[in-house]
């Protein structure tokens, strides 16, 4: 069958199916109400998070907070020398981190952006921290998919974003996935009529490099060059800003710390392999070698690439393009913890989007529904210990927007 008449039978079946804009509203609800009876069972049984035996909410933005005041008190580079790193934080938060010490095993450049969290003290700070990072990705995807013009009720547009269960665990652990997920939505929905300042919202992800992985590749493809150089021109000021205000110390001390991350939680952190939808940490989980596991994250990683460079050779729509981005960087990167899966929102909401607009595609919603509970799924599997089916539901969404891609080339939006 050729693509005409394939895209024609595609057509033809589409359907209004069971996800409905209406019940779109209602299951996000739903999620909504889950995620806070969750959050308040986990309240109740640490009597207020205040038990010694489990982690608190916002442990991962201890480590913002607390390299934020070694920024302004203390010696830069220090903040990779984890036992004294370890000691500032006791020092700071010791009741609240309890035993559960996290090093800062981030580039410098994410240590200038969080400089000034510490001017707070620790719980404003994180709420609003928390706070910028949902009123960045709710706007930033809702203009990007334009999800309000196709709800019943537009005004809970971003109602339905917030209730992603990706943003829920990005939250509650306190991370930096929301504002990185903004950035890159912004950045797709810029880079046709401002370029330059698409480039800027790419320069941003410098702090954390392995989510820009396929930007450059994309921008080049699609001959984006006013983006490209406007986004490699950010990076360079961006790093050389963080090296003069961290000094080359902390160069030096994160390229070294990334030795140890690799070898101590990338390649022999179980506890990491079960709570990480990469492709790399399924491998290992079921107990393939490095070499194998290797072998299968570049095989998948290259695979994804080229699946998205496809997408956004085939059609201009924004939606699907940044659809494709987002899944396969999710894909492309061995070192992906599940709180990242709020990028995994940009992907489902695209969808969403075409879908309301003209119909589910066979196949298309329990796909959906598998995107849409795999953050709840990678959160807790920790301590579930179920197989990792993080990058087979990856690879699912990835295919879901692909075939959407085929059917409406050219589509601009």
């Amino acid at each position: 069958m050729d693509l005409a008449n394939r895209g024609t039978c595609l057509r033809m079946s589409r359907s209004g199916g069971w996800l409905t804009s209406d019940r779109v509203l209602a299951y996000g609800g739903a999620t909504l109400i889950l995620s806070i009876a969750l959050l308040g069972a986990w309240g109740w049984t640490t009597s207020g998070f205040t038990a010694n035996t489990t982690v608190r909410p916002g442990i991962d933005f201890t480590v913002f907070w607390s390299g934020s005041h070694v920024m302004l008190h203390g010696a830069p580079a220090s903040v990779y020398d984890y036992p004294a790193f370890s000691r500032a934080e006791a020092a700071q938060l010791g009741a609240y981190v309890n035993r559960s010490f996290l090093p800062w095993v981030y580039p410098p450049t994410l240590l200038v952006l969080v400089t000034p969290l510490a001017l707070l003290r620790y719980l404003p700070s994180l709420l609003l921290f928390c706070a910028l990072g949902l009123l960045a990705y709710a706007k930033s995807v809702g203009a990007l998919t334009g999800l309000r013009d196709r709800l019943a009720k537009p005004r809970l547009a971003s109602f339905v974003i917030l209730s992603f269960p990706g943003v829920l665990v990005a939250a509650v652990i306190g991370q930096n996935s929301l504002l990185t997920a903004a950035c890159a939505a912004f950045a797709t929905r810029l880079l046709a009529k401002r370029p330059a300042l698409a480039g800027l919202c790419i320069s941003l992800l410098a702090v954390k490099p392995q989510m820009a992985l396929l930007f450059p590749l994309l921008l080049v493809a699609t001959r984006a060059w006013r983006a490209c150089f406007a986004a490699a021109a950010g990076t360079l000021v961006f790093a050389a800003a963080s090296v003069a205000m961290c000094g080359t110390a902390s160069v030096h001390a994160f390229l070294s710390g990334t030795t140890m991350l690799r070898e101590l939680v990338l390649e022999q952190g179980t506890q990491y392999w079960l709570a990480s939808p990469a492709p790399f940490s399924a491998m290992r989980l079921v107990g393939a070698p490095l070499r194998v596991a290797y072998a299968v994250q570049i095989g998948v990683g290259a695979l994804a690439a080229t699946a998205a460079l496809d997408v956004w050779l085939r059609t201009r729509d924004t939606r699907l393009r940044a659809a494709a981005l987002a899944v396969a960087t999710l894909l492309a990167t061995p070192y992906l913890w599940h709180y990242e899966l709020a990028w995994l929102g940009i992907a489902l909401f695209g969808v969403l989007a075409c879908a309301l607009d003209t119909g589910w595609l066979p196949g298309e919603q329990p796909v959906f529904v598998a995107g849409w509970l795999l953050p709840f799924f990678e959160f807790f599997n920790r301590a579930t210990h179920f197989p990792q089916i993080g990058p087979v539901v990856l690879l699912a969404v990835l295919l879901v927007v692909m075939r959407r891609a085929r059917t409406m080339p050219g589509v601009a939006r």
